[in-house]
């Protein structure tokens, strides 16, 4: 969206990392619309700059930082401009940022996004530098009915709960995002229930761990009864959620997958490493076997079911035969996809102050090999399906008119093309030609008519 120069100001957000900040971000621009902000894609019209940034790995924080150094150069020329920083590295740096890099205005932790509009009002007003960290477990999430902007209009992130209790020791979730806060019930439904009043289709459920939600205190529903309350609302296709810890999947939750039509099939099931004892010191409070022991429920449950998974590779004292274990993983889940990355030290995060911490060349190497053979599963998973016919929900068009894309439920690309006119959110049955590595080629075999 543009406006012009005389009518409103400007907002321009980068965001980095998780769905969790894009919702952040989503969140953010909204409520600066409220004040008279539009968007717009290019930093140099903006006259205010928010990145939103990530922390969970150490190339993430350095693009964000990377990317605010050169902010410096508009704030120059603008001084008017409010360049703010948020999201999970504000947090973890808090004041330090102010300090390190004068052009900045503003440091917002998540726990404060909902006041940018005031903050942003007091450093026009001429109150300087400011920092918003605060944190506090009695914090609660404000009820929150947004508008579709921007955004797609068939799909959109939920938030149920922000935090985490778990301290697995690679992680600064924990210290950035503060301890598990569960939403209230009533808020989440009447989001979802606003959202599909507006045409939204599919709705994605937010948490660091989504598993846990309303054991923060008594008188919450579970992760499973929400679910169900959740895919009772008219105009919901489509339920996904994201993201699980092991230790927390219950047989309740596991039994929604044959219980809830709406709950697409498709889990991700972040596992991090496949040996024991890396598991242990990673403090991940579950067992290879057990881990193993819940992928063969959810198959016996939903044999359909797409799981995908994180895997951390080269954690300090991980041996070849920890990395063996790893890579024998893989052969036995036989994962629909996975997010692979390197190790590395995070503030705050125990495992920094660990020893035995394994080279770069051999992480490196590791790594290339686990992403090799995984894309050689993926691929082969993916085979398996072609001659198959299934629903796809449309995502867009090519420009030429002919070639549409869409998703299945499994969160799988199709593309295909059709004479017909879609729209986006319209549910089509398609047969499954042909297999790529990210996506299939598909034919068109029936489709309903445009959702009203």
């Amino acid at each position: 969206m543009r406006a012009s120069r005389n009518s409103s100001r400007l907002l321009h957000i980068e965001t980095f990392g998780c769905q969790m900040n894009e919702r952040d971000s989503e969140i953010m621009a909204q409520l600066m619309a409220a004040e008279g902000y539009l968007t717009t894609a290019a930093p140099e019209e903006a006259d205010l700059i928010v990145v939103n940034t990530c922390s969970i790995r150490g190339k993430a924080e350095q693009k964000a930082m990377s990317l605010l150094g050169r902010y410096r150069k508009l704030k120059k020329k603008n001084p008017r401009l409010v360049v703010a920083v948020a999201g999970c590295v504000a947090q973890q740096e808090g004041v330090a940022l102010l300090e390190r890099m004068g052009h900045l205005d503003l440091v917002v932790g998540p726990q404060e996004i909902y006041q940018l509009p005031e903050l942003v009002a007091a450093v026009r007003n001429g109150a300087g530098q400011h920092c918003a960290t605060g944190q506090s477990p009695a914090f609660v999430i404000p009820p929150f009915l947004p508008e579709l902007g921007n955004g797609p209009a068939h799909k959109r992130f939920v938030t149920i709960m922000q935090g985490c209790n778990n301290f697995c020791t690679y992680c600064v979730v924990p210290y950035t995002r503060g301890r598990e806060i569960s939403r209230e019930p009533g808020d989440i439904l009447a989001e979802v229930d606003h959202l599909a009043r507006l045409g939204v289709r599919e709705v994605t459920l937010l948490g660091q761990n989504v598993n846990s939600y309303g054991q923060d205190r008594p008188g919450l529903p579970s992760f499973a009864e929400l679910l169900h309350e959740v895919a009772a609302i008219p105009g919901i296709e489509r339920l996904r959620f994201t993201t699980s810890h092991p230790k927390d999947l219950s047989e309740e939750l596991m039994q929604c997958f044959a219980s809830i039509d709406a709950l697409c099939p498709h889990f991700h099931l972040p596992v991090q490493s496949g040996s024991d004892a890396v598991l242990k010191r990673m403090n991940r409070k579950y067992t290879r076997a057990e881990y193993l022991d819940k992928v063969a429920r959810l198959r016996a449950i939903r044999p359909d079911i797409a799981i995908t998974t994180d895997i951390i590779v080269g954690f300090p004292g991980e041996s070849e035969a920890d990395f063996a274990a790893t890579m024998e993983l893989l052969e036995i889940v036989r994962y629909h996809g996975a997010f692979s990355f390197k190790y590395s030290d995070r503030p705050h995060a125990a495992s920094a102050q660990f020893g035995d911490k394994v080279p770069e060349a051999i992480k490196g190497e590791r790594l290339s090999r686990l992403q090799a053979r995984q894309e050689e599963i993926t691929f082969a998973r993916k085979q398996e399906l072609v001659g198959t016919v299934t629903e796809v929900m449309i995502e867009g068009g090519s420009k030429n008119g002919d070639q549409w894309s869409g998703r299945t439920a499994a969160n799988v690309i199709v593309n295909f093309t059709a004479v017909e006119t879609f729209t986006p959110g319209q549910l089509v049955m398609v047969q499954l030609d042909e297999a790529c590595q990210n996506s299939f080629r598909g034919t068109i075999i029936q489709h309903e008519e445009q959702p009203a």
